[in-house]
């Protein structure tokens, strides 16, 4: 017939139900989450989408690089295509 599985013993972590969440800006608040303590770079009191302040949040460099990449793509000349010749 059908064969009861039963489910493995301490393998979740444990869960915090007061865990402090602290910001890069400073803010900090509390919910419920496996590590005690979290640091965050961006929280809702931050965020431009929130705050309706428009700032570029720039991460490593990602807007630099996302730039050249596309200053790059246009430079690109498109490659010359073979065309076969019918016998």
């Amino acid at each position: 017939m059908f064969a009861i599985t039963l489910m493995k013993k301490d393998i979740h972590p444990t869960y915090y139900d007061k865990a402090t969440v602290r910001c890069a800006c400073g803010n900090s608040f509390v919910t419920g989450a496996t590590k005690q303590e979290l640091h965050v770079d961006i929280c809702s009191k931050c965020h431009p989408f929130y705050t309706g302040e428009e700032k570029l949040i720039d991460t490593a460099g990602r807007v630099e690089r996302f730039k050249t990449r596309r200053a790059k793509a246009v430079e690109v000349k498109p490659k010359k295509v073979r065309v076969k010749k019918a016998k």
